[in-house]
């Protein structure tokens, strides 16, 4: 397919009329105050729907409507500059479309365009699923740099998948500039690769597969938008009980964001026993800063190439773990949780995942041994979580600010237990608060058998035997109310219908009574 360049001395470029002007814009939806392109209506107003095609863009950027009385020509007097050519591509391929717009006083201002059936007409890869894929993938890109040269959208956008070789190619098309430099250059590349008769099958059938994985990924700038340290101090508290200094640290990281619009130079470390709640800190960041987020659990890689991925002279050859978790979070831009950091050492395979982890830690950006192209990782904010950081090589570790996160004092589980573990319980199964009481003597009963124990994890378990005997006995026995606290154990051990779960939580002489209101 012929690419129309401005700058050609051949007749037809000459003969070319450039009506419009360009302009920035970062907004990620389109409306009549943030248009994608605006049209001459000084002749008159156009109708809200209109249908057409946009004009041959070799010859002058204008609309064909097509009228009832027949086809009237109306200039392209601005356009969005990330959509210079999807509009090019659409007036070349004569594709009939329906814009819909508002008059304005500076003319038709264009916010949606959808392809309609047109005879004999040159459709799209999908017909209008690709043109709104294409659209929304444009309004999600930042804006580059200028150059003078009430329906929803269709629901197809959100589940359409670059696979097809013609997708593919459509796509690199219209994205123009939209996409990094260097994965465009790459993305040409394999495209000829995969069209290739010159190449075996299986080089066709990886180039393609690795095309459909980076272009279906949003590979977006590293500029973030300002995050409410209210909201987010509400979120932590909702969340976590106590652990200041960690707070402390996410909404200094919240601070640093909102003045530099980057994230910080440095992931974040959590370090402490098993149970205390690493992971969970861990995906409230995630909530806050309001990005995708994968985990990494390096105690089962014992592989480079694991994190890799493998070379396509191979013909069982894939990404690797890193560049398939940009694949399922759909883009660039996402928090990356490594649990158990203090486990990624040197394995039984090929390589040392913890040098791999360098690359991807130092925002250079990262290479998969499939993909043969380099990764931007700028957007990328790591949160590892570890039991022992002395397991942790210095090089790693220099790439994280340490958080220790102590073990939970015994006054502390209890505040937790009644607080957040037993309402969040009862909550999910649907019981009221009333229905089911741990007495004080009860917690303690409870506490003394997870006394050597780290964490909160076995405490939250506890939790949720006792609330679905709860909900047992006001079910299938008729109760209205359990209370539960420490005495004649013998007559709980006894009962049938007592979970054998909660006799061994509850070790110690305890007593359920069962109280009716």
């Amino acid at each position: 397919m012929l690419v129309y360049d401005s700058t050609s001395t051949s007749n037809t470029a000459s003969a070319f009329e450039c009506t419009y002007t360009t302009f920035q814009s970062n907004h990620s939806t389109a409306t009549p105050e943030h248009p994608i392109l605006v049209l001459d209506n000084s002749s008159h107003p156009w109708e809200q729907d209109s249908a057409g095609i946009f004009a041959n863009p070799y010859k002058k950027t204008a609309f064909e409507f097509q009228l009832d009385d027949g086809v009237e020509l109306s200039n392209i007097l601005q356009i969005d500059s990330r959509f210079t050519n999807l509009i090019k591509w659409l007036g070349e391929n004569r594709i009939k479309v329906k814009l819909t717009g508002e008059n304005r006083s500076d003319g038709y201002a264009v916010y949606k365009i959808r392809e309609v059936a047109f005879s004999n007409s040159q459709k799209l890869s999908s017909e209008d699923g690709f043109l709104q894929f294409m659209i929304e993938r444009l309004l999600e890109s930042d804006a580059i740099a200028e150059e003078t040269s009430d329906e929803d959208l269709d629901e197809s956008a959100d589940d359409m998948k670059l696979t097809s070789i013609t997708s593919i190619s459509d796509f690199l098309n219209c994205a123009g500039k939209t996409l990094p430099e260097n994965i465009r250059l790459w993305a040409r590349r394999n495209l000829v690769v995969a069209r290739s008769n010159e190449v075996t099958p299986e080089e066709k059938r990886h180039a393609q597969r690795a095309l459909s994985i980076m272009l279906n990924i949003k590979w977006k700038s590293n500029y973030f938008e300002s995050i409410d340290p209210v909201e987010a101090r509400r979120i932590l508290d909702e969340e976590l009980f106590g652990m200041e200094r960690v707070k402390q640290r996410i909404i200094e990281t919240v601070i640093q964001i909102n003045r530099t619009h980057t994230l910080p130079a440095y992931g974040i470390l959590l370090v402490g026993p098993a149970g205390t709640g690493k992971s969970q800190i861990a995906y409230l960041v995630a909530k806050i800063l309001k990005l995708p987020w994968t985990t990494l659990d390096m105690s089962s890689i014992n592989d480079a190439e694991q994190l890799t991925g493998s070379s396509r002279i191979y013909s069982n050859a894939k990404p690797g773990i890193i560049m398939e978790a940009f694949n399922m979070a759909g883009e660039n831009n996402l928090v990356f949780i490594i649990n158990e950091l203090d486990k990624a050492t040197a394995g039984n395979g090929n390589g040392n995942p913890a040098d791999v982890l360098l690359t991807l830690l130092d925002n250079l950006g990262f290479t998969d041994n499939y993909m043969e192209c380099l990764i931007p990782t700028s957007g990328v904010y790591p949160i590892a979580t570890a039991n022992d950081k002395e397991k942790i090589s210095a090089p790693l570790l220099s790439r994280f600010a340490v958080i220790d996160i102590p073990d939970y004092t015994r006054e502390e589980k209890k505040t937790i237990f009644v607080k957040y573990s037993l309402p969040k319980v009862l909550k999910r199964i649907g019981l009221h608060e009333n229905e089911c009481v741990v007495l004080d003597d009860g917690l303690d009963a409870v506490l003394d058998i997870f006394k050597d124990t780290t964490g909160i994890r076995d405490l939250e378990q506890a939790a949720e035997h006792l609330a679905a005997h709860a909900l047992y006995m006001i079910e299938a026995e008729h109760q209205t109310r359990l209370s539960i606290m420490r005495k004649w154990y013998r007559s709980c051990s006894t009962n049938p219908h007592f979970p054998s779960a909660i006799i061994a939580i509850l070790a110690h002489p305890c007593d359920f009574s069962h109280q009716a209101l």
